[in-house]
């Protein structure tokens, strides 16, 4: 079974919600790509449609881009 990976930059925000997705899916299940740390990784999260960070690639190849958007209170 293949892996989500997890591609962040190393900001505080990345840190608290790469801790939260790993308790959420499981280390087993997701590789998790620090951009800072591993600058290689950038061309795999471009190659896989990662447009900001953090983004979690689906196994599917489904990019789930987490960061604020708009606002609940908008709709």
């Amino acid at each position: 079974m293949r892996k989500s990976i997890f591609f962040h930059a190393g900001c505080s925000v990345c840190v608290n919600v790469e801790h939260d997705i790993v308790n959420l899916i499981g280390d087993d299940k997701v590789e998790v790509v620090h951009l800072g740390d591993n600058k290689s990784g950038i061309g795999e999260s471009d190659a896989a449609g990662v447009k900001s960070v953090p983004a979690l690639v689906m196994p599917n190849g489904n990019v789930l881009h987490i960061n604020f958007g708009a606002s609940m209170a908008e709709g």
